[in-house]
Parts: structure tokens; C-alpha cells; sequence
């Protein structure tokens, strides 16, 4: 049987639990899904765009699912490794891949921020969810049509025209079944005219020997003059892996940051769309990954420019270490009759051990005149002569080395638009090239030699 059809079966066995769970806009979504998964399959390793990653073979082990919505119990205070000092959040949960409230999940009564489960957006706003889940979601990929066939809730975001979300809203996904798991998660963000909104997701695994799969399709859709910042923070484990497909609708004069930042994991993909509909939009794309042991991290990027007189810039950057495989495959479109856009796109690598992997793949490709468009990827080594010049300043050789790659990511984290965000992810990736990130804030452990140490 393949990775693909177990699923289904799965469904086809259990359709009227699933759908009796779920609210109807989702329901709606079902029957184009599971056409669109008749005769897929899920691409292999070497196939088009998927060089390093092979989703069948993610999706290939027996994982449960949870069709009864059964209420695991988690430890939120536990969560807290990506805390933020001096960052105050409407803070909400998933665990697994239910939708929980946090302690401090409600803004301001006179605010007009939407934040609640789908199920509930059913109930209170089902012109919304009906308008617009599953608009951008591209159904021609079987990842993301197997989330629409299996997701019975997801996270709703609203905010309304000419308004300002006060407060960051965080939402932790937490992992922390007794048994292997795949969780089917789904976001959907709409930013009405002239509105803003910043929003944090953070991925955390409380139980480190668990196996686990996150599947998710972020929706996120910026109107007329909205500003939207996205950041994607995972700290999980080597026995967790993620699928994400995240697709963006930009209209006129919106701004839109998407920030994708992996320290630590097993095996991720991550997947960026992003359609730029409208003039004087401008989108910015970044990530960062930090690898191991044989931690693979995958990101595959699409911008296309479908107006004139618009700007995005984007960059990923890789430090990769040991046994550890990094790829980067990004595509900027510059469509007809589209004069004035500005596209800048890089990725830059470090390969730290021999052992090392990273695949690379910039495109570029522009149907119009008069813009200003690059791109590049470089992949190398640090510099010796920088190594040697601290070494005779009395800087110890690993010290040298992680200031060094410090620096290499320190473009990408001042990218970030929350002062308190930026100073943490410093900390954070000082640690994680220390090899002191750790799980303890989520798992309890206390031995930090099991985890990978960038050298």
C-alpha cells in the first residue's frame, strides 16, 4: 500500500466521523480533495524540486490519527523554551493537533481581533471561513490535499479593516502523544484593508523518543494596505517530522514578512507561496537553519509577481554540520506587463563538516522590461584566515567558530520586525551553535550532550 493511500483509506473508513467533527467550510474542501488525491502520488527523492526530500517516504510509516479528538494532556507551562522576554502575547495552543486557549489568549474585550478554533469561527463567522479557507491552498499537491481530506479543525485569524492587532499573537504546537502520531494542522489569517496583525508559531516536542508527523497548510491573505508578520520558529526533536505548505495572497500596497527559522528537528519541508496581486505590495521571505546530526531541512520558495511596481526580498541561510542535509529551491516570477518590480533573492550555506550536505537551486525568470531583479546561492566554508586571525587574539578555536557563523545568521535575524524576537533568536542561535539548546524547557531532560552541537 503507498504512503498516500493509507490515508485515504483511512478517511473513506472514517468519513463521517471526520466530517461530523469538523466545521462545514472544511467539509465543503473534501470532495475536490479526494479527487484531486485519485491515481497522486507523493513526489520521491529526485524528482522535480524534491532533490533531497523524498515525502513518501515521510509519510510512509503507520501513523494514528486522531479521528476521536481525543484530549492528550500536555504541559504548557513546559513549552516555554522560545519564551519571549518583554513580549506580550495572546498566547494559544495545539496539542497535537487540538486547539487550545492559553492563559492569556484574550486581547482586549474592545479590540475586534477574531483568534479562535474553526469550529467556532463556523458558529460566529461562517461568511468569512466559507469566503475564504481554502482559496489559496493549491490542491494539485498531495500534501496539501491529503491536510483538506484529514483536518477536522484549525486556527482562524481575523482581523478587521483599520485595525491594529495590539498584542502578537503566539501559538505553540505541541507534540506529545505515547504513540506515534501525525497531526493535521490547519491556519487560515486574513488581514482586512489597512490592517495589522503579527503573529509567532512556535513547534515544540514534549516527549523526545516520540515519532510524529506535523502536517500543515497555512493560509494567509493580506488586503488593500494590510501588514502581516509571519515567524515559524521549530524546536522539536529527531523523531519529528513536518510537512508545511504556507501560501500568501498579497492586494494592493500590503506588506508581508514570512520568517522561517528551524534549530531543531528531524526531517522538514517546508514549502512558500507567495502571489503578489496587487501594485506597490512588498513581501519579505526569509529563513535560517541551523543543522546536525542528521537533521534535514528542505525549504522550497515561490514568489510570483503578478503586478507592476511592486518589491520582495528574500534570503535563506544554512549552517550545516556532520551528517546533516540541507536543500534550498526558490523561483522568483516576474509575469507580463509587469514594469517596476523589484526581486531580490539569495541563499547563502556553510557546510561545517565534510560529511555535509547542500542541494541549491536559484531561478529567476522575467517576462517584462524595466525592473531590478538577482539572484544567487553560494555554498562554503568559513573562512580560515578570519579562524586564524581571532585564534592569535587568544579566542578559543570553537569560540572563533561560533562567533563566526553567529555573524553568517546575523542578516536573516535582523530581518525580524519584533526588537524582543530578534534579541531572543541571538540567544537563541548562540546556544544553539554552543550546543546548549536543548528540549529542557519542554521535555525536562537535563542532558544537553544529546543534542547536536554545531562544531
Amino acid at each position: 500500500m503507498s504512503a498516500l493511500q493509507q490515508y485515504i483509506d483511512l478517511y473513506n473508513e472514517h468519513r463521517q466521523l471526520v466530517n461530523g467533527h469538523a466545521p462545514q467550510a472544511l467539509n465543503d474542501l473534501r470532495p475536490a480533495a479526494l479527487e484531486a488525491l485519485q491515481g497522486a502520488t507523493l513526489p520521491a527523492k529526485g524528482s522535480e524540486d524534491y532533490e533531497a526530500t523524498d515525502l513518501d517516504a515521510i509519510f510512509a510509516p503507520d501513523y494514528g490519527v486522531n479521528m476521536n479528538r481525543i484530549q492528550f494532556q500536555a504541559d504548557q507551562l513546559a513549552s516555554f523554551s522560545c519564551d519571549v522576554p518583554n513580549l506580550s502575547t495572546c498566547l494559544y495552543f495545539f496539542h497535537n493537533d487540538i486547539f487550545v486557549p492559553g492563559r492569556t489568549a484574550r486581547m482586549n474585550p474592545d479590540n475586534p481581533v477574531v483568534v479562535e478554533s474553526m469550529v467556532e469561527a463556523q458558529q460566529r463567522h461562517p461568511e468569512l471561513l466559507k469566503k475564504y479557507l481554502g482559496t489559496l491552498a493549491d490542491l494539485s499537491k498531495p500534501e496539501v490535499a491529503l491536510n483538506t481530506l484529514l483536518a477536522q479543525d484549525g486556527l482562524f485569524v481575523y482581523i478587521p479593516k483599520g485595525v491594529t492587532a495590539e498584542k502578537t499573537i503566539q501559538v505553540v504546537n505541541i507534540f506529545n502523544a505515547s504513540q506515534p502520531l501525525m497531526a493535521v494542522r490547519r491556519v487560515l489569517v486574513v488581514a482586512d484593508e489597512d490592517a495589522h496583525v503579527r503573529i509567532l508559531t512556535c513547534d515544540h516536542t514534549q516527549n523526545p523518543d516520540g515519532q510524529y508527523l506535523s502536517s500543515q497548510v497555512i493560509e494567509i491573505v493580506a488586503l488593500k494596505g494590510a501588514t502581516v508578520d509571519y515567524y515559524d520558529m521549530e524546536e522539536s526533536t529527531s523523531g519529528t517530522a513536518r510537512v508545511s505548505s504556507l501560501f500568501v495572497d498579497q492586494q494592493e500596497g500590503s506588506n508581508v514578512l514570512v520568517d522561517g527559522i528551524t534549530l531543531l528537528n528531524g526531517t522538514t519541508r517546508n514549502d512558500f507561496y507567495v502571489q503578489v496581486n496587487g501594485e506597490n505590495a512588498e513581501t519579505h521571505l526569509l529563513g535560517m537553519a541551523i543543522e546536525g546530526g542528521t537533521q534535514h531541512v528542505d525549504n522550497h520558495t515561490y514568489i510570483g509577481h503578478n503586478a507592476p511596481r511592486c518589491k520582495s526580498n528574500e534570503m535563506f541561510k544554512y549552517v550545516v554540520n556532520d551528517n546533516a542535509v540541507g536543500a534550498f529551491a526558490g523561483k522568483i516570477l516576474v509575469k507580463p506587463d509587469c514594469p517596476r518590480v523589484e526581486a531580490y533573492q539569495g541563499n547563502r550555506n556553510i557546510c561545517a563538516a565534510p560529511t555535509a550536505k547542500m542541494y541549491t537551486k536559484p531561478q529567476l525568470e522575467i517576462y517584462t522590461d524595466d525592473v531590478k531583479c538577482s539572484h544567487g546561492a553560494a555554498v562554503g566554508q568559513l573562512d580560515d584566515e578570519a579562524l586564524f586571525y581571532m585564534r592569535t587574539r587568544g579566542i578559543s578555536e570553537d569560540q572563533a567558530r561560533h562567533l563566526l557563523m553567529q555573524a553568517f545568521v546575523a542578516d536573516v535575524i535582523e530581518g525580524v520586525r519584533l526588537e524582543a524576537l530578534k534579541d531572543r533568536l541571538y540567544h537563541l542561535t548562540e546556544k544553539r551553535f554552543s550546543g546548549t539548546l536543548s528540549l529542557c524547557g519542554v521535555c525536562g531532560s537535563t542532558d544537553c550532550s544529546k543534542h547536536d552541537k554545531i562544531k
